[in-house]
């Protein structure tokens, strides 16, 4: 029993921090507790040290981490993704000796494959340029996605690169540079995931999906095996004749013989649900054609709809446009019928400000009412993300491709005119 606990509270921990790592700063959790577990431990526990640091010495202590610390927290570093090869890695030189001899030739096939993978699309992910935009690249990136005039407005130039900002794109400050169809920066990969290996980072947590589910559920099963052989009558779900003591007693048993694979097959299974999770989420994303970036500017929308900040007014499909702010889209079938903005005062935008559109402005009360130019529907916006220069269909058997109103789980910032 003293062992299951050891195991429990030693794989818990690992899994905990890994949930408040992996989910603490999605738009959808913004205002949730799983959130504030986020910024306590990694932003609030820190300012609390330095404060205590600052009364008690002075700062020198902090001050003389202040390297490490902005290194860490401000710049690209490695450190995670040796963290998360060294689970893998360790979890597997615990597991495989044991579960080996114990296992049939298919099975020991499959086992390589899943084993295998994940270390390849971390490779690729990490690797892979993730759609660095640069002077020598950026007419071709200004060409890839028509702004959408709500989240992402022609004419402004990104205060550090000095250029213009295509749709779509986001400078990251941990990688110094601005990412075409910008999604997050991922700790797990050092790198950003963008245009150029959104991909990979898909079929990575797909892979650690598979590699954790069939570890687990592979270890489970051996174990369980081994306990039946001792115990004929035990089953894997308590049953009302055996006490929770006595059952756990006989996990502990089972555990303290295979201890490592134990180890290994409970921390498979708990952290499992959580990879999936987020690849789910990912996927779903995908399917609603934005990417976390933009699901965070929705969101914001979403709340300024809500308040009453946020207006549109048509836009005339022919109407003059500066091709040296605003170039085609060729391979885009659909461009924007309305500007969206967001105004401080809840009034209508300033006919002094120049906007682009023709008619009165009228309130957008609702994500529902508001139509997401760049989902192209699930199959074209996967066929978007896997395929660099994708070639989208004329449209005419589904006009604008399923471009589904958006009213559900979509996140946002504050986006006004200019971003």
């Amino acid at each position: 029993m003293d062992t299951l606990k050891k195991i429990l509270i030693v794989v818990l921990a690992i899994s905990f921090m890994v949930f408040i790592t992996f989910f603490g700063r999605l738009p959808a959790l913004r205002k949730t507790p799983i959130a504030w577990l986020y910024k306590l431990i990694w932003i609030h526990f820190p300012n609390l040290v330095s404060s205590i640091d600052q009364t008690l010495t002075g700062g020198r202590v902090t001050g003389s981490m202040s390297w490490i610390y902005n290194r860490l927290m401000y710049d690209r570093h490695p450190t995670i993704v040796i963290f998360f090869l060294l689970i893998m890695t360790v979890s597997e030189y615990m597991y495989l000796p044991d579960v080996w001899p114990k296992i049939g030739l298919f099975t020991k096939f499959t086992a390589t494959i899943a084993v295998i993978l994940p270390y390849v699309f971390l490779y690729l992910a990490c690797s892979a340029d993730p759609g660095y935009i640069t002077r020598e690249n950026h007419a071709y990136h200004m060409s890839l996605y028509p702004y959408d005039y709500a989240l992402f407005h022609p004419g402004n130039e990104c205060r550090t690169c000095r250029f213009l900002k295509p749709a779509r794109s986001k400078h990251c400050d941990v990688c110094k540079r601005c990412i075409a169809r910008a999604d997050h920066h991922c700790v797990f990969i050092n790198s950003c995931v963008g245009y150029g290996n959104h991909h990979w980072f898909l079929l990575l947590l797909l892979s650690t999906c598979v590699l954790a589910t069939y570890g687990g559920l592979l270890g489970l099963y051996l174990l369980t095996s081994k306990i039946k052989e001792e115990y004929p009558l035990w089953t894997v779900w308590p049953g009302q004749d055996l006490e929770f003591t006595e059952y756990f007693a006989v996990w502990g048993w089972g555990l303290h013989g295979d201890i490592r694979v134990g180890a290994a097959t409970l921390l498979a299974l708990l952290t499992s649900p959580l990879i999936w999770a987020l690849f789910i989420y990912t996927v779903f994303l995908i399917y609603c054609g934005t990417t976390t970036n933009e699901s965070m500017k929705w969101t914001d929308y979403k709340e300024d709809m809500r308040d009453g900040y946020a207006f549109r007014r048509p836009l005339a499909p022919n109407r003059p446009r500066n091709l040296r702010l605003e170039p085609l889209c060729p391979r885009w079938p659909s461009l924007p019928e309305h500007i969206i903005l967001a105004t401080q005062d809840a009034q209508p935008p300033s006919d002094q400000g120049n906007y682009p559109g023709e008619g009165e402005w009228e309130h957008v009360w609702d994500l529902k009412t508001v139509d997401n130019l760049y989902d192209m529907g699930l199959w074209h916006n996967l066929g978007d993300v896997f395929f660099s220069n994708y070639a989208f269909d004329d449209g005419t058997e589904e006009p604008l491709a399923e471009r589904r109103p958006r009213g559900r789980s979509i996140s946002t910032t504050k986006s006004g005119y200019p971003q």
